[in-house]
């Protein structure tokens, strides 16, 4: 049986933390597709095909790591994929809140889908998207905070 996780997020951008929680979660899976899940409602700061370059780049040597995006359910798009995982990384007790609603209806409306959770590096625990956009935006330097070879 082929264990493939699908890691969805934004990614707007990916950071350290994101790319932490790939990297240690390789060992788990056969295959992880980071799937950045396009959202109708709301546009990114960064387009869309600068995030997947962005991926392609950064996992370039691994092949276990696919990169994707999709829309709609994320269920359906594990569907898709044959996926039988969804690969969340939790830096806070509210992540977990969050994420663990989020599992709950995802396995009610995909029975035998498992969400898998990795805690964060405690070095990533205050790192977020939100926050590096905000850096960027601002003018600041967000290189320690994204992936090297990333420079958005």
């Amino acid at each position: 049986m082929n264990k493939v996780a699908v890691f969805p997020g934004s990614f707007d951008p990916i950071t350290r933390g994101h790319e932490s929680v790939i990297l240690r979660a390789l060992p788990l899976f056969d295959s992880i597709v980071v799937a950045i899940g396009e959202n109708s409602e709301k546009s990114g700061y960064f387009p869309l095909e600068k995030r997947m370059e962005w991926l392609r780049r950064i996992f370039s040597s691994e092949p276990k790591v696919k990169v994707a995006s999709y829309s709609g359910l994320t269920i359906d798009y594990c569907q898709q994929t044959g996926a039988k995982y969804i690969l969340r990384g939790l830096r806070t007790a509210a992540d977990f809140d969050f994420e663990r609603g989020i599992g709950i209806m995802n396995r009610a409306m995909m029975p035998g889908l498992e969400t898998i959770f990795l805690l964060s590096a405690p070095e990533y625990s205050a790192l977020s998207s939100s926050i590096v956009r905000e850096i960027h935006r601002n003018g600041g330097d967000v290189r320690q905070f994204v992936p090297e070879g990333i420079n958005p």
